[in-house]
């Protein structure tokens, strides 16, 4: 079937699409793995140090600030190992997805869950919009005449990776790999030359503005306080490698805990290092140069490795959001799936990555990069907080799990996760307090209300499941209407009613009528003339009046009649124009949808368009394919079926099978269906491998475990003729591989 213009326009900027059994090919190794969950942490690096000399600075410390560096990144250290530890436990527990949602979820209950899902988002969408204004800031320290252009450029780094991501998750990885270590070489190797040239006596303290340098002796606590909530943002990103453990490869959770372990000590190295050679260089951040960029120069000069370094931390400050864009889509189908967001989230899309999400994070992000004017300083106030309350409750979540089930070493993890959730909550306290009046107070306004939303959404999710499983069988079980009508709306009699005329024929109404609702009086009078000269069996033609033209209403009212009295259904067919091309929807009107859109509003109505195909085929009933007669299934016919079975392991293609004659044959399922009779049910399962399809039906069955959508089997048996289409009863078989899709939305 040809494709349509937009399935081919994303072939060509995503690829060609994956097919769901490629979901379980689209793992990530280690390596792999490190470059696209830890870019969030590991970038940090590049601004962490500088909040916090900012935030001493900006209290008029001045050079003393340099000196309280080394023991506020010590402290934020500590923190990390304490939530390195803690997600070592969370990986094992939670190896199919062990983010702060599940685990809270688990733990302590949905509401919960959404206070840290709902945090945890808005973190994520900061995560972008900070990392890529940070990247711009890279860019115009090493080129200054980017700055005026720093919104549009950060806004197009968003596009570049949000495309990367909706390509797919093994394109991300790749794209982003060499960036990722790239920074890291970098800046280790910034920290062992400044190491050297401190060692031997070359590394100077910088030259600064004599305006800047006015001391004081000592910081408060609540400076000092402050400055640590500052360098909070260090710690973002580092709980994405548990929200991600179904992206490694297997054994799954054990790679992640040790890509977890490798990730937290490359940041605790980079970060001290950073704030090491800061305590000794000096440097000042302005507006429009950063501190990595001053400790490059002071370190590498202005040479070749500065501007490599100024590469590399642009590209990593970049693609850091990419953490994002793994694991914000992933968190939001979470919350979809328990229908506290929008379903569309839950869908994978051409690449089978949850395109949905994607966008979604890709259009907030962007809209606070423009409206901040792509500016870290106003950003950051707006960070960590999030990431703080998600940790304190996913390890909250975490202490109440050991106590639980009290697994083997429960008493150790119990000690780490209640340690980790005292030492976060702290931290969430402290950001809170000394952020406030910065921003922080407009995520600790947005979280509750949000969740207020979602709890509300999902109030309306759980009422229209009231209302439509309600009484079920009952519905099922109801009398059928006394009285079927169908009527055909017409405008003109031409090939598109004739072929809506040929389907209201079909359904075999106790009556069936063309209905017109004249507007114009000599539309309505050759109608009735071609009418009378075609002269339809079994259909007549009403035409109706409608002096104030107001066709919906009309429409509207004739039906209402029809209906009026409690047992008449009526079945109304709308014919509709389909194009070859977009643009020829533009020389017609869309009456035919607003008569649909007025219609459904009414009991016991039901609307169906039938589509005539301009420039194309509008066969009522296609040409089939010659099969055997049909074969009725009997008992006898059954036990045939059963004889001498060719074994499973020895298939042919389906296409060879011979009719009345053992074979065996191996494909994936693309239908299921219950049959049901007088006498019994049976569940039909069709198999398809390319060069043909066959049935195979069970007898006396409805469902059966493991044969579902997407499944490969294994089958053997007789081929015989059953409703003109071959088929295998009671046929012997094996299932090959579940549904990728399915086994993944199973461990959610």
């Amino acid at each position: 079937m040809k494709q349509s213009f937009g399935a081919r326009a994303k072939d060509i900027a995503l690829g060609k699409a994956l097919h769901n059994d490629d979901l379980a090919h689209e793992r990530l190794g280690k390596p792999t793995a490190l470059a696209v969950f830890s870019s969030d942490a590991l970038s940090s690096t590049a601004y962490a140090t500088e909040e916090i000399l900012k935030t001493l600075l900006l209290a008029g410390l001045g050079a003393a600030a340099f000196g309280y560096a080394i023991p506020i990144t010590m402290a934020l250290v500590l923190v990390l190992a304490i939530l390195m530890f803690s997600y070592r436990q969370t990986i094992k527990a939670y190896p199919s997805a062990g983010g702060a949602y599940i685990v809270t979820k688990d733990n302590l209950g949905l509401l919960p869950a959404q206070v840290a899902g709902v945090a945890l988002l808005t973190d994520y969408v900061l995560t972008v919009a900070v990392s890529v204004s940070a990247g711009v800031g890279a860019l115009y320290t090493a080129i200054p005449a980017t700055y005026a252009w720093r919104v549009p450029i950060a806004v197009g780094f968003i596009i570049l990776v949000a495309w990367g991501n909706l390509r797919g998750v093994k394109e991300s990885g790749k794209i982003f790999a060499a960036p990722t270590f790239g920074f890291i070489a970098m800046v280790l190797l910034l920290i062992i030359v400044g190491v050297i040239k401190a060692a031997t006596g070359n590394l100077h303290t910088l030259p600064v503005d004599l305006k800047q340098s006015s001391e004081l002796k000592s910081a408060g606590l609540f400076l000092l306080l402050h400055a640590f909530a500052s360098g909070g943002a260090a710690m973002t990103g580092v709980e994405a490698i548990s929200n991600g453990v179904p992206a490694f490869k297997p054994v799954e959770w054990k790679n992640a805990r040790s890509t977890l372990m490798v990730m937290g000590t490359l940041l605790a190295t980079m970060f001290l290092g950073m704030s090491w050679l800061a305590s000794r260089l000096h440097p000042y951040p302005t507006d429009k140069a950063t501190v990595i960029g001053a400790l490059g120069k002071g370190v590498f000069g202005s040479g070749f490795l500065f501007f490599l370094l100024q590469a590399m931390t642009l590209l990593i400050l970049v693609l850091a959001a990419n953490t994002s864009f793994a694991d914000f889509p992933r968190l939001a189908s979470f919350h979809a799936e328990d229908e506290f967001m929008p379903r569309q989230l839950t869908k994978r899309g051409h690449r089978l990555g949850f395109s949905n999400g994607i966008v979604f994070l890709s259009v907030s992000a962007t809209v606070l990069v423009i409206g901040f004017r792509a500016s870290v300083d106003h950003l950051i106030p707006l960070y960590a907080i999030g990431v703080f309350t998600s940790f304190t409750l996913s390890q909250a979540g975490m202490s109440k799990h050991h106590v639980t089930h009290k697994e083997k070493g429960w008493k150790l993890g119990l000690v780490i996760n209640a340690l980790g959730a005292v030492a976060t909550g702290l931290v969430t306290i402290i950001i809170g307090i000394f952020k406030f009046t910065h921003g922080a107070w407009a995520i600790i306004v947005l979280v509750p209300v949000m969740v207020t939303v979602l709890v509300r959404l999902n109030h309306k999710y759980e009422s229209e499941k009231h209302e439509l499983s309600d009484d079920v069988v009952e519905a099922l079980a109801a009398p059928a209407a006394s009285t079927t009508v169908t009527i055909v709306l017409l405008d003109h009699l031409d090939n598109a009613a004739a072929r809506a005329l040929t389907v209201a024929r079909s359904l075999h109404g106790d009556r069936t009528d063309a209905v017109h609702i004249a507007i114009d009086e000599g539309r309505a009078h050759l109608l009735q003339e071609r009418w009378d000269g075609v002269r339809p069996k079994h259909i007549g033609l009403r035409i109706i009046d409608c002096p104030d033209r107001k066709l919906e209403s009309r429409a509207q009212s004739y039906v209402a009649d029809l209906i009026g009295d409690g047992r008449t259904q009526v079945n109304v067919l709308i014919p509709q124009l389909t194009h070859k091309r977009r643009w020829h929807t533009l020389l017609h009107d869309a009456t035919s949808q607003s008569l649909a859109d007025a219609l459904q509003k009414l009991p016991n109505v039901n609307v169906t368009f039938v589509p005539f195909h301009l420039g194309g085929e509008n066969e009522l009933i296609d040409a089939a394919p010659q099969v055997e007669p049909k074969v009725p299934v009997s008992k006898k016919a059954a036990a045939a079926a059963l004889r001498a079975p060719v074994p499973v392991s020895t298939t042919s293609p389906i296409g060879d099978l011979v009719w009345r004659q053992p074979g065996a044959i191996a494909g994936r399922v693309d239908e299921i269906a219950i049959e049901t009779s007088a006498h019994t049910s049976s569940l039909v399962v069709t198999i398809v491998d390319g060069s043909g399809s066959i049935d195979l039906q069970f007898l006396g069955r409805t469902k059966i475990a493991g044969l579902q959508l997407g499944s490969k089997v294994k089958a053997s048996g007789t081929a015989v003729g059953h409703r003109g289409r071959m088929t295998m009863v009671n046929p012997v078989w094996e299932l090959t591989a579940p549904n990728p899709i399915h086994h993944v939305v199973e461990h959610h």
